[in-house]
């Protein structure tokens, strides 16, 4: 069951190593900063959690990151980690943002899209190779509706309802029916129709206006619920017959999405139980999670997943080695599992090991592996529940 993490741990270090190597002095990776930094602006709207970095909005439209940094994904102008948050830039326009693997993409107000750390494989959509420590606009449109970013790639949907895919392509994840990296936004399909777009580790899923899945890339465990595994797919394939989907997530190996009745259903590798269905048995096509139709929102990590319920309760299952669940401790489970009391959360998003939380008031909570100072807790320590940032 661990080989997924294994895998994951293996290529990051060789990532870190790599990046070491170009470095003008050695040990960036452990030069963590932990000069604070204040703002009258203090309250938060959106989060988005990556492997070990995390970046937010705040309500005054300031984006601020934190956490890993060894090629410049936090976008601060330097390499240096942070282990609180630390504001990107002067700009007061910043509407979504979206942090891959060692790369990070977000909007602003005027429909820009910017993007700025690891540029390996195109996946900043900038028509070349080096990385950048600060935000860079990608090409000249202000018609940029949403983004996602995942492994060493990037999506994002236009107002048009197009969709465009660049960054890495080994295993068909761009869509484009091939296996060929784009190093510039390239459109996926034909058609204008595409609400929402979510990048896994290998793997892609949107949504059509009409509540059609759709899915895309590798299959080694049927995360794209096809009912087979060990395939791929270069080219977006229907999931299933169903017309009902509002929303969908995407993990390492694995899938979930709600349908417009607010249940939950999960797919793909389960090795951890993050499919929340009572053991860890892996499927191949939709499966249920549980009885209950209230669920409101849904975040996937590496190996967990957390989702938010109707009455704002906030629930979470999977891998706890890290206490990213929530729960107080580090073992994991293979249900959904309720986290403290609260019946005030607003927004969930789900890193490799860690996650991120915020409240009906605004405010921002995060929990699990701290190594990098992902947490935003001016420390390095780990979490087993949510403690305020």
């Amino acid at each position: 069951m661990a080989r997924h993490r294994l895998a994951f741990l293996v290529s990051c270090f060789i990532a870190v190593l790599g990046t070491m190597a170009a470095a003008s002095t050695a040990g960036v990776a452990a030069n963590v900063s932990s000069a604070r930094v204040t703002s009258t602006g203090n309250v938060w709207v959106t989060i988005s959690g990556g492997p070990d970095q995390t970046c937010g909005i705040r309500t005054d439209h300031t984006l601020w990151c934190w956490g890993a940094n060894f090629v410049g994904q936090l976008g601060v102008g330097d390499k240096t980690y942070r282990n609180v948050p630390t504001r990107v830039g002067q700009g007061t326009d910043w509407a979504s943002i979206s942090t891959g693997d060692v790369h990070t993409c977000g909007i602003t107000t005027n429909h820009t899209l910017w993007c700025w750390g690891g540029n390996l494989s195109g996946q900043l959509g900038l028509g070349d190779g080096p990385d950048r420590l600060r935000p860079a606009r990608v090409g000249n449109g202000a018609n940029w509706a949403l983004v996602s970013t995942g492994g060493y790639r990037s999506c994002g949907i236009r107002i048009s309802g197009s969709l465009w895919c660049w960054g890495d392509n080994g295993f068909g994840e761009l869509g484009l029916g091939g296996t060929r990296n784009r190093d510039r936004p390239t459109q996926v399909s034909q058609v204008s129709d595409w609400t929402q777009i979510s990048l896994g580790g290998s793997h892609t899923c949107g949504i059509h206006v009409n509540h059609t899945l759709w899915c895309w890339g590798y299959n080694t465990d049927g995360q794209l619920g096809f009912g087979a595994r060990w395939t791929q797919s270069h080219r977006p394939t229907r999931v299933g017959q169903g017309d009902d989907w509002a929303q969908i997530a995407t993990g390492e190996s694995y899938t979930c999405g709600l349908h417009v009745d607010h249940t939950l259903w999960c797919w793909g590798y389960n090795g951890y139980g993050q499919l929340g269905l009572g053991n860890t048995t892996s499927r191949l096509r939709p499966s249920r999670v549980g009885g209950t139709a209230d669920w409101a929102l849904i975040s996937t990590g590496f190996a967990h997943t957390c989702g938010l319920r109707a009455n704002h309760t906030l629930w979470c299952w999977g891998d706890d080695l890290s206490g990213e669940l929530g729960l107080g401790h580090t073992t994991g489970r293979h249900q959904p599992a309720h986290v403290g009391q609260g019946t005030d959360w607003a927004l969930v998003s789900a890193g490799n090991f860690h996650t991120c939380g915020i409240r009906t008031n605004q405010s921002l909570w995060c929990w699990g592996d701290n190594f990098s100072g992902q947490l935003g807790l001016g420390d390095t320590t780990s979490r087993p529940v949510p403690a305020r940032v």
